[in-house]
């Protein structure tokens, strides 16, 4: 079943992420893959990049829908022109993706301070544009392309706020949803009472959300994203739970599906991060009882 149609039909959505190999071998992600094929709604691909290699994600998403599954083409609005996000979409177009979800890579900071204003920012103007020329059968330039090209589109949004969203996310969600976004998707939930709140400012767009739900296997890897990504977002009582658990894989698998539990009521699906765990995923999905 289509992305799309799951969530029109009101499913409990199940995807995950991978990163496109540097060493183009996409059949590796295929294979790492294998075990959840027919248990997770879609696979998106973010793009890698290390010391000047990257990633080729188009291919990989072309490989992962050759192979049944739903592959999500995942990129960024930030550092692409409107020549090269059209030229990025017509690869994955002709590739046979027809999913999209658009984020940016970092937060781009309004106000005085990092405290007053900091979120993901989509440029909706830029991509709206590039959009609304592909679905009408013509580039930029108004030439015309082989054929109309559309996609099912997923934005990435901050949830990390709780009750206080601030009032310009807001409007960028509102902006996004009047230009025909199929979903959004939330930065890691760690804290279910929190997003709860944070569901109840949203819930009025009627744009289903899916939460990001990170899987923890140390309490280093807690205290890594608290210090390098943003402070506090790991909450102390987890990754005292990871620190103090003699079982740590056990203690990994216990908070995935108690968070997995709380969200059931809240959002219309999760997706797994699974840092580089795939191999595992299908122990994580069990506990969640997730198909």
């Amino acid at each position: 079943m289509k992305l799309r149609q799951a969530l029109e039909k009101k499913k409990f959505i199940v995807t995950s992420e991978v990163q496109a190999p540097l060493d183009d071998d996409a059949g590796s992600v295929v294979e790492a893959m294998r075990k959840v094929r027919g248990r997770v709604d879609g696979v998106s691909v973010s793009d890698t990049e290390l010391d000047g290699l990257v990633g080729d994600s188009i291919k990989t998403c072309e490989a992962l829908t050759q192979n049944r599954f739903e592959a999500i083409y995942q990129t960024t609005t930030r550092n692409k022109n409107r020549i090269q996000l059209q030229k990025d979409l017509l690869e994955a177009h002709a590739a046979g993706v027809d999913n999209l979800l658009v984020f940016t890579e970092d937060y781009r900071i309004t106000g005085d301070s990092l405290q007053e204003i900091m979120f993901f920012h989509v440029d909706q103007g830029k991509l709206q544009s590039v959009l609304a020329h592909m679905a009408e059968g013509r580039g930029l330039e108004d030439n015309p392309l082989p054929e109309p090209a559309r996609f099912f589109l997923g934005a990435g949004v901050e949830s990390s706020w709780g009750k206080n969203v601030p009032d310009l996310e807001l409007k960028e969600m509102e902006q996004m949803t009047g230009m025909g976004t199929g979903y959004f998707l939330t930065t890691p939930v760690f804290d279910v009472d929190s997003f709860e709140k944070y569901m109840k400012r949203v819930e009025t767009f009627g744009v289903p959300v899916i939460a990001e739900v990170m899987i923890l296997h140390t309490a280093g890897m807690a205290q890594f994203l608290n210090r390098h990504l943003k402070s506090g977002m790991v909450p102390d009582w987890i990754i005292n739970k990871l620190a103090r658990a003699t079982d740590k894989k056990r203690a990994s698998v216990e908070l995935f599906a108690d968070t997995v539990t709380g969200l059931k009521d809240l959002c219309q699906g999760i997706h797994i991060i699974t840092m580089g765990g795939e191999d595992r995923l299908p122990e994580y999905l069990n506990a969640a009882k997730l198909r």
